[in-house]
């Protein structure tokens, strides 16, 4: 029997164990290193791993090469954005997970620290970015393409041939129609039905959803 790759975890939160969860479902990682900026959680346990350090403990454990790869457990798309930065310029990296529910057609294609939660499904020609979270239950149909460090929040909907820039946030229940596009750094209110095209760094809501307000790009 193949002895499983270790991996580190970078982050500590919610979202954080339920990529744990999904992990050990894949049975392909084993978990040596929980990492976060947050030092105080040093010694605490999250989703049963209580080696929780900072990012030192984590390049002493690469220099020794006992981890390589990993991924960045954390929800906010710019945070999640700005720590993968660091870990790929510290030349870190980085394994995609999949956990054993979710239905991922033959010809899509999964970016490397992009994790899928339980129960999603990724239909055909389809192509997800790096570092994406295709959250619980969402779907994402044919033809599509989800742009890096972006999240599909749990239950929402993208139909066929739709395009999702970097970094945008489709929240809980949204639903986007066919054939739209949506821009960069955009988020798309929870519940809301996107039926026209979104342009870069705005917050759409509602049905039919309406842009509500410009965003700064983080």
């Amino acid at each position: 029997m193949s002895r499983k790759q270790p991996i580190f975890v970078y982050g500590a939160s919610g979202h954080a164990k339920v990529v744990i969860d999904a992990i050990e479902c894949q049975k392909q990682y084993e978990i040596a290193l929980l990492v976060d900026d947050n030092l105080s959680l040093a010694g605490k346990t999250v989703g049963g791993y209580s080696s929780i350090c900072g990012r030192d403990d984590l390049m002493e454990r690469v220099k020794r090469g006992k981890i390589k790869a990993g991924i960045v457990a954390i929800g906010n798309n710019a945070a999640r954005e700005r720590i993968a930065a660091w870990l790929t310029g510290k030349g870190i990296g980085f394994v995609t997970v999949i956990h054993p529910s979710a239905t991922v057609a033959r010809s899509a294609k999964i970016g490397a620290g992009t994790v899928l939660m339980p129960g999603v499904v990724v239909n055909s020609d389809t192509e997800i970015g790096e570092h994406v979270i295709i959250n619980t239950g969402a779907t994402v149909d044919h033809d599509c393409a989800i742009g890096a460090f972006s999240h599909i929040a749990p239950g929402a909907h993208v139909c066929g041939t739709v395009t999702v820039g970097r970094g945008s946030f489709i929240c809980a229940g949204a639903t986007v129609v066919p054939n739209r596009s949506i821009g960069r750094n955009v988020v798309v209110g929870a519940g809301s039905t996107v039926i026209h095209d979104l342009p870069n760094d705005v917050t759409a809501v509602g049905s039919p959803a309406a842009v509500l307000e410009k965003r700064k790009r983080s």
